[in-house]
Order: structure tokens, then sequence, then C-alpha cells
């Protein structure tokens, strides 16, 4: 791949660019909002000009409700010698190209796993895919040479390629991705009209369950319509469930101990099934999940504390496998978890003791 053009400069698309602009493609930007396009090139991204002739490849960054029409408009002027899209909705673009009668061979569909709750080019990346998986969508009829490109582009952007069936894709983002949102916007939604004195106990579980809430609607608006039956089948599995865990709740405030035994183990249950599903989810790199220790530090809100603690870390031959951060309420401080391999608690705690910090038993 020497040459690229991508279609719309918004985080995904100036994101790519940025990854094969430093690789040393030839990227070209296009964009409806000129504007947008000179901010990606601006970022180092590519050039908001239109290329001399057709390109290797034309990355198709649209919103899934048009990233058919963009893609056949760009096949109709020949832009390229192959055609991808990065939309998070695979087989409805698809049908729709293969109703206006146009050659699929030069095209694959694409997605890869990443994104941010920001959009636009500004919040664009060029390692915003490493290690992330990138789903391709390849069938029969697409062309070996166009399978190349979309592999160089997923190398280019240090990503892991996984090919699926177009439809098994999208009911799958429906699972970790579509339907996930929803349930997180429906409970940050809770917090909107509650008492200030309610929501200044947010803690980090809180922020975690609502985090993607922070997503811009538009965009989201955009990708449910493209995928919205398997997302509401998860719903109505999801809202069966609710009524079960409700009536269990109303259950443990019975005075009959035999009802609030039986409320009891319907909560259990939700919760087991809740841990089985949870250590499903991959760990590090995509590997299978691994149980970490955790050792907390308590630090002021100050400046390089946690360069600090991660160099003290490095010092003591310890790898950080993951941190998070708790801040606390009113106060300029807060709790680093560092979480590391079993063996290694022992020796981090020590160290970070020995070097003066509060490591917290």
């Amino acid at each position: 791949m020497r040459t690229a053009l991508v279609i719309g400069t918004g985080l995904i698309g100036t994101s790519a660019a940025l990854a094969l602009a430093q690789r040393g493609v030839a990227v070209h930007l296009e964009d409806h909002d000129p504007e947008q396009a000179r901010t990606a090139a601006a970022l180092g991204a590519g050039a908001d000009a239109a290329p001399d002739g057709p390109v290797d490849v034309a990355i198709v960054a649209a919103p899934p409700a048009h990233v058919a029409s963009v893609l056949a408009d760009a096949m109709r002027r020949g832009v390229a010698r192959g055609y991808l899209d990065v939309a998070s909705v695979k087989g409805g673009p698809r049908r729709e190209l293969e109703a206006l009668g146009l050659d699929l061979s030069t095209y694959l569909g694409t997605h890869p796993m990443s994104g941010r709750e920001k959009s636009g080019p500004l919040a664009a990346s060029a390692d915003l895919f490493e290690g992330r998986p990138w789903v391709l969508t390849p069938t029969r009829d697409t062309d070996t040479e166009v399978l190349n490109l979309a592999l160089e582009l997923v190398s280019h952007c240090r990503a892991v390629p996984v090919v699926m069936d177009a439809d098994a894709h999208d009911r799958a983002v429906a699972l970790v991705s579509h339907m996930p949102h929803l349930v997180s916007s429906l409970v940050a939604a809770r917090l909107e009209n509650a008492e200030e004195a309610a929501v200044r106990l947010c803690g980090q579980g809180i922020r975690d369950v609502t985090r993607i809430a922070a997503s811009d609607p538009r965009m989201w608006i955009d990708i449910l319509s493209a995928n919205p039956g398997p997302v509401a089948d998860l719903l109505t599995d999801v809202a069966g469930d609710l009524e079960e865990t409700v009536r269990a709740l109303r259950s443990l405030q019975s005075s009959d101990e035999a009802k609030r035994r039986e409320g009891a183990g319907g909560i259990e249950g939700v919760l087991r099934r809740g841990n089985a599903g949870q250590v499903r989810v991959p760990g590090k790199h995509g590997s299978a999940p691994r149980a970490y220790e955790v050792v907390a530090v308590l630090i002021d809100d100050q400046p390089g504390q946690l360069a600090r603690i991660f160099a003290d870390a490095g010092l003591a031959g310890v790898n950080i496998e993951d941190v998070r951060i708790e801040h606390a309420t009113g106060q300029q401080a807060g709790l680093v978890q560092l979480m590391v391999e079993p063996r290694s608690a022992g020796v981090l705690s020590a160290a970070l003791k020995e070097r003066g910090w509060a490591v917290r038993q």
C-alpha cells in the first residue's frame, strides 16, 4: 500500500490516516465538511487535496447510515483499486451495495473494535487501534488483492485481524458494544435528577458503569439505527432478567422467611451468572483473563506522583499489569490500585514502603 484515500475525517478515519501517514503511506483526506478535513491534515493525517489518480485503497469512515451511499459514489468515481469501510455495522451496508448492482469484488467491510467517548479529528490518535481486534468480513467474491490491502491496513494500525461473517459480526457487536452502551446510558440517566447529596457519593463503580454514556448521542443514533433488531432482542432478554431481579428484591422485603430465602436465591443467581459472564471477558492483549493481586497506595493529587510510583515499581523489577485510581471525595488525594502478578505483590509492597509510600494493606 503506497497511497490511500480516507473519506470521513472523524475519530476513526483520522486515527487510521495518522497511522498510515506515520508508516509512509501517502494519504489523501476527503470529508463532506472541508474544515474537518483541513483539521485532520493539520494534525499530520495527510493532504486534504484530491489524489491525481486512483489510489491503492479508499477507506470510508462515514456513519453506518451513509456508508453505502458514500462507497457507491467512490466506486462510481473509480477513486481506488480497493474499497474498505470501518463502520460498526456490516450486514446492512453490504446488502445496500448489492441492491445498487455494484461489483463487490473490490469491496471489503471492516470494523476496528476501538474508539473513544469523544468524536472528531481532534480526538484522533495514531495508536487508537494498537492491540485491538479489527474485524474483516470477506466473502467468496472478495478479490484477494483487496483482502491483502485490508490486512496491510490492520498491520499498519497495529491491530489484530479477526475474520467474521457480516451478520455474525452485527449480532456480536450488539452484545458487546451496542446493548451495553444503552444500559450504561439508562444507569447514567438515573443520576440526572438525583439529589446532589447522593451524586456526591459516586465512587469508581458508578464511574466504570457510566463512562461510555458520555458518548455523542448523534453518533449512537446512527449506529443503533443500522443495527436495531439484534440490540432490541438483547434488551428484551435484559428486561426479563430485570423483572426477575425486581421480584427477588421484593421477596427480600417479605416478613415470610421462605419468601426471603427465595428472594436471596434469585439475587444470588443473578450475581453468579454475572460472575460467570465476566470471567469470559478477554484479558490483557486478548488473552484469557488472569487474576491479579492489588497493591493499593495512597497518593496526594500532585504532579509527578504516578510517574514516581511507576518508576519505583520498575526499580523493584515489577510489571504493572493494570491500574485504577479512586479519587477521594472533597480531598486532594486518591487511592491508586496497582494490579500485579500475585507473586510480585509482596515485593512491590515492600519496595514502595521502603521508598516512603503509604501502602494500604
